[in-house]
C-alpha cells in the first residue's frame, strides 16, 4: 500500500483543504480521510462513507502530475500517520 497526502489550497469553507490516501499497488483509493479547514473530517472506504467523501472513480494519478497543478502539494505519508487519521475520522 502507498499513503498520500494532498493538501489543497483554496479559500472554499465547504471543501477540504487535507486529503489523504491509502492507494493499493494500481493507485486505487482503499481509504480516504477527507479534512476540512474547520477541523472537520469525513471518511470513506468500500463499505462505510461519511459525509460527502467518497473514494476515486479512477486511479489517483501520479503525485508528480498532481503537484504540477499549483493549488495541490501532494506528499507520501507513512502507514501510521494514516492509520492515526483514519481512527480520528471514525470516532
Amino acid at each position: 500500500m502507498k499513503y498520500v497526502k494532498i493538501r489543497w489550497l483554496h479559500s472554499l469553507n465547504d471543501t477540504p483543504v487535507l486529503l489523504y490516501s491509502e492507494l493499493n499497488r494500481d493507485l486505487w483509493e482503499v481509504r480516504k480521510v477527507e479534512v476540512y479547514a474547520d477541523g472537520q473530517m469525513d471518511f470513506a472506504d468500500q463499505s462505510e462513507r461519511s459525509g460527502s467523501t467518497r473514494l476515486s472513480i479512477e486511479p489517483l494519478p501520479p503525485l508528480e502530475e498532481i503537484a504540477a497543478n499549483p493549488e495541490f502539494k501532494p506528499s507520501t505519508i507513512s502507514a501510521a500517520e494514516f492509520e492515526t487519521l483514519w481512527e480520528q475520522a471514525r470516532a
